[in-house]
């Protein structure tokens, strides 16, 4: 598989987590632990429970993410 194989889904937080994790649920009703992105870090965007939010999974490991995009 490539690296360009990422699996882009769209969710709610639910709830912040300690170390800058959060957990989000998806469209589907499933529960992921995801954490931001490095451009939204070094931005600053604050992300509250909520938010509604793009997630990038890799096809390997479905239980974790990360926040690409943030749709208040």
């Amino acid at each position: 598989m490539a690296k360009e194989n990422k699996i882009e889904v769209e969710g709610k937080v639910i709830e912040v987590l300690k170390g800058g994790d959060y957990l989000v649920e998806l469209t589907n009703k499933h529960t992921v632990t995801a954490y931001v992105s490095g451009k939204m870090r070094v931005n600053m965007i604050r992300i509250l429970p909520g938010d509604t939010v793009t997630i990038e999974l890799s096809p390997y490991d479905l239980t974790r993410g990360r926040i690409i995009w943030n749709k208040r």
